[in-house]
């Protein structure tokens, strides 16, 4: 594999980064707040996922404890 002097990778990198599409302030927030949307709905859903176990648990072994 043939090594490139630092003068040329850092001008490698500079091509590369300046490609780069950098998202908006906006949709940063956008996707920070539909993350933060989504983990909240997804801790209710297994928090009452959770309570019905148990409570089917619970009843169980009333039934048969």
């Amino acid at each position: 594999m043939a090594r490139t002097n630092p003068l040329q990778f850092i001008q490698q990198v500079r091509a590369e980064v300046a490609k780069v599409v950098w998202p908006t302030r906006r949709e940063v927030m956008l996707t920070t707040v539909m993350v933060f949307i989504m983990a909240t709905l997804t801790a209710i859903f297994f928090a009452l996922v959770d309570m019905l176990i148990r409570f089917g648990l619970q009843g169980v072994l009333t039934i048969f404890g």
